[in-house]
């Protein structure tokens, strides 16, 4: 069985709320909670959206900011998937960025990560992407949400 038979939420008139994701995500729902509750903190602000292509509800982490202009800006930062027993964060970033983000707060896997991560798209960009069933790889995901934070602003 491949990751995509197994990704759910995918009736678009059923809304990932608490309960229907603590019924999707089982024992990794307290991994789910911690991240939530850390998003605040983290100055992110977390949609949900029914997303075509797949037919299925993803979670948009995003960063809003004002410039010193007064130019309001927004960043994606995360595309969160669910799945049977486990959610999958994805963070994207630039190719030219890869080096800096190899230099971030994280472990020698996520580094490792990092480095097989394959580029896609014209604008070269590759995802740093975690099947999370547990709050072990929280840590490392805040450090490279906050390094995206950073770069290209």
């Amino acid at each position: 069985m491949n990751k995509q038979e197994k990704l759910c939420l995918r009736n678009p008139e059923i809304s990932p709320t608490s309960e229907v994701l603590r019924e999707n995500l089982g024992d990794s729902y307290i991994a789910y909670e911690t991240f939530q509750d850390a998003l605040g903190e983290l100055e992110i602000e977390q949609n949900w959206q029914w997303y075509m292509p797949h037919k299925a509800w993803f979670a948009k982490g995003q960063y809003f900011w004002t410039t010193a202009r007064g130019t309001k800006k927004e960043k994606n930062l995360y595309w969160l998937h669910v799945f049977e027993g486990f959610f999958s964060v994805a963070v994207w970033f630039k190719e030219n960025n890869r080096v800096e983000i190899l230099n971030a707060n994280v472990c020698e896997k996520t580094k490792q990560l990092i480095r097989d991560a394959r580029t896609m798209g014209k604008v070269p960009t590759f995802p740093v992407s975690f099947d999370i069933t547990t709050t072990e790889p929280l840590a490392d995901i805040y450090a490279l949400i906050d390094c995206k934070k950073r770069l290209e602003r």
